[in-house]
This record gives C-alpha cells, structure tokens and sequence, in this order.
C-alpha cells in the first residue's frame, strides 16, 4: 500500500514524515500509523536513523547503528504488511509494533552482531536472536541499533573503555545513569520512541530517573532471559524505556512471557497491559517513604521536594495516600553476594576473559571466592526479604512510592578514577533505593518526577506486589495526564 493512501482517502492531513515528527510521535502512534498505510516502516526506520545521525555524536548513545539492515528490515515489514492489506491475511492487527524502530543494550543477542556487553571480550556476531529480539520484530519493531552501557551493567554510570562516556541530554556535563545509560538517551532524545535494557541493582530504572522518561522492572520471571535461564543470581531482568506509560505497556504486551528453559516463571497475564492503562485506576491506597534502605542515607533536599510534590498530586487525584514509617528489612548481604558471585560468571563467560576491563577483572576475581552454595542462600535470603517488605510497607497499600535515586545526578566520570572498590562503595546512594527490589523481585516503575533547579531531571520509583506491573503503569498514566512529563531542552 502506498505511504497515506487510507488516510488521504479518510479526508486527513498528513505531515511529511522527518525527524522532528518522528520525534514528537509515540511508539502507540507509529505501530497504528503504519498499519493504516499512515506512514511506511521504512519512513520511520530513516527518520529516526537520520535523528541518531544528527544527535549522536555529541550523546554517544549508540554502540552500532544498523543503517543498511534496519532499512532493509522495514522494507520486508512494508512490503509484508502490502500483501496483508490485498487480503492475504488478517490487516496486520498482531504487528503490535509495526514499523516501530526500538534501540536494544548490548546485553542483548542481535544475530549478526557481537554481544559485547560494553566491551571487548566476546568480539564473535552471535549466531541467533535473544528470545526479546524475536518477539519485539515478531511484533513489527525495527532494531536500529545496539546502545552503550559499562561493561557488564558493573555500575550506575555509562562509560566504558570501549566506548568511552554517554552523556545526559538534560546537561552535557553528567552522567545518563547506567547501567541502560545509552537506552535512556536514546528514549529521551526522540532517536527512538522505546528501547530494551535490563535490571540488576536498578539498571533501568537509574536511567530512566536521570534521564526523564519511564523505566519498568518487571517481576522476576515475567520477560523471558533466554537463551540464559538466569542471570547474576535471580538479580537481572529484561525489559524496557519509554516517554509514555502506553508505549510501555505496548513493548511488554509484545515481549512477556517465560519459556520452560527459564529458571523463573511469573503467572501469565489476566489481560494485555494496554488493557489496563486505558481502563485506569481507580482510588488506591498508596503509602509512601522518603527513608532510605541504607541507614543514615539523607535525600538531597531536591529530591525531597520532588516527593513532597508527587505525594500531593497523588492525594488531589483522589488516592488515599499515607506515610508508612515501617522498617526496611536488610538487603546488602545478599546483594553484595548476587552481585559478585554472578559477575565472575558472567566473566568466565565471555570469549576472550584477558580482554576485559581493570576494574571487571578484579571484582570477578572476587566473586571467584564465593561458593556457590553462598550464592544460592543469598537467593533464598531473598525470598525472605521479599516476604519481609510485603508484611511491613504492602499488608494493605496497593503501592508505594518512594525516590528513584536518594541523590542527583552525577558528574559524568564521578566513578572512574576511582579504585575498583572505592568506586562501588561510592556508588551504592545512587542504587540503594532500586537494588533491594533486585533482591526481592518485585515490579518496581521509575516515572518523572520533576526537575532540579540546575535542570537534572529527578525519578519517582513506584513498587507494587508482583503480577501488577499494569497497575504501575496505569497509575504512571494517570499521572502523565494530569501533568505531562517534561523533555529535555531541545528535544
């Protein structure tokens, strides 16, 4: 079908497919605007690689750019969904996101292209798709590139030796977070509408917060981790970054759902997420906690302010929204426990172990010291914690609120002239608030929550009991359209 050929035939007027439409689209918009001939795939695949050219160099995003691959790929969508508007199959109504170009972190499997995992130890093409990969192109996206992150996800900072730092489109200057530093920028910039990261002390979600936009860590075992069964001991989760609460719930309708070779399994859905967001919330019970897991931890007074703030949209949104004074069950043992004992795996994993970083080395040689008999009571030591946070903050809330990040963000480099543990002993204010649900499994959802006065943006976390990330999402939609997120100046 020609490009517009419904919509001109509707009487509606079409804007020129560029960049700065491309940019100003959702994810929900692109998908329904290819399937009805709105736009091509190739129009949004070339808008948004010409949008990762212009911005990219001063960001530095982007690992690899599949140029050539990705407009061939849209090609094969369009001229797929051509023969399904003659009639030879159903109007591409599975293609939940046709034409829909998506960034993946190099943690992901992309055949083709090394799984570097941000750096320069696995430099053969993996040999087939990530389960993720398949299912978000079985749905229509468009992978337009792989995007940057410190190697292993090792801390909250995107920078690497291989790749050298990404920048906050907020303030050059600062860090994106990380570890899915370079998803968050791309999300944020417009470069593309959603993107892939994954989760172990709060890899999503810390960019997402530095960043501006949506990222939800789903519930241990709700997005598959295949062709791995697991990954760092039960702490990783897939998953994704959006603008929008509907782009969100639209990328986790088209990647959940667990294989039998998953170590994990959550329950399988009721109804699609995008069910649930359109539908809303109703009243919830919120409770809500400016304390930190780490004891003594103070919030910068700007973030206190940002949570003071949600807190009250909350309540004139007509939830019912008290403090909990409940307190924080301990999560370091374990952690500290998932954490090295897995990056030792994942380091006698890779092709070439001699080729890893300084810093990697050391904390897997580290790691290399814990039995693994350890590793598996931290695992259960997080059941119990599990159970712990649901008795004490969600024995009647249906969500609790809370900060992100205890602090703002940093200066871009803030860890790396440090020793190897000096820098994650400096790091832990940055994750101590998202790791403990790393921990215990939880959902957990980092949304906007405003901006400081020197123009960083500022996350609010939103925790639920596992089974109810549409819930997160809903509320996050609610709240977006009371008061719409801000972007980034320029973007």
């Amino acid at each position: 079908m020609k490009a517009g050929a419904a919509w001109k035939r509707a009487g509606i007027r079409i804007k020129a497919m560029n960049e700065d439409v491309f940019a100003q689209l959702s994810a929900s918009e692109m998908a329904e605007g290819v399937r009805s001939g709105r736009w091509t795939a190739r129009e949004l695949a070339a808008a948004s690689l010409e949008r990762i050219r212009r911005l990219d160099p001063e960001l530095n995003a982007f690992a690899v750019v599949r140029t050539e691959e990705a407009l061939a790929e849209a090609d094969r969508l369009d001229a797929e969904l051509a023969g399904e508007a003659k009639g030879r199959k159903a109007d591409g109504a599975g293609k939940l996101l046709a034409g829909v170009p998506i960034a993946v972190k190099e943690e992901y499997d992309v055949a083709g292209l090394p799984t570097t995992l941000g750096g320069s130890g696995n430099p053969s093409p993996a040999a087939a798709d990530s389960e993720v990969i398949r299912r978000v192109r079985a749905a229509g996206a468009i992978v337009v590139g792989k995007t940057t992150m410190p190697e292993f996800g090792r801390c909250p900072e995107t920078i690497s030796d291989r790749y050298g730092a990404t920048f906050n489109p907020w303030l050059r200057g600062f860090s994106p977070g990380g570890s899915s530093g370079g998803s968050a920028v791309a999300v944020a910039t417009g470069m593309t509408p959603i993107a892939l990261g994954a989760d172990g002390g709060g890899s999503i979600r810390l960019p997402a917060s530095c960043c501006g936009i949506l990222g939800l860590k789903p519930e241990r075992g709700r997005v598959t981790m295949a062709p791995l069964s697991q990954h760092w001991h039960a702490l990783v989760t897939f998953g994704g970054m959006s603008r929008t609460a509907a782009d969100s719930a639209l990328l986790y309708d088209a990647i959940a759902g667990s294989l039998p070779s998953d170590r994990w399994h959550a329950e399988p859905l009721s109804e699609p997420y995008r069910d649930v967001v359109a539908r809303g919330t109703g009243p919830l019970r919120i409770a809500w906690t400016g304390r930190s897991p780490m004891p003594g931890l103070k919030n910068d007074p700007e973030v206190d302010r940002a949570l003071a703030s949600l807190v009250q949209r909350l309540a004139r949104l007509g939830h019912d929204v008290r403090e909990t004074h409940a307190a924080w069950p301990v999560p370091t043992d374990a952690f500290i426990l998932q954490f090295l004992s897995g990056m030792a795996t994942e380091a006698d994993s890779v092709e070439a172990p001699e080729k890893l970083e300084r810093h990697t080395r050391r904390i897997a040689a580290v790691g290399r010291l814990i039995p693994a008999r350890l590793a598996r009571f931290a695992e259960r030591r997080g059941e119990k914690i599990a159970r712990a946070f649901n008795e004490r903050f969600l024995p009647t809330a249906d969500v609790l609120a809370m900060p992100t990040i205890p602090v703002l963000p940093q200066p871009s480099g803030w860890l790396e002239s440090r020793s190897t543990f000096a820098s994650v002993f400096r790091s832990t204010p940055m994750v101590v608030n998202t790791a403990i649900f790393n921990v215990t499994g939880h959902p957990a959802l980092s949304i906007p929550g405003g901006v400081s006065a020197e123009g960083l943006p500022i996350g609010m976390q939103l925790v639920t009991r596992p089974g109810r990330e549409g819930l997160l999402l809903a509320l996050a939609a609610q709240l977006e359209k009371d008061e719409p997120w801000p972007k980034p100046p320029g973007f």
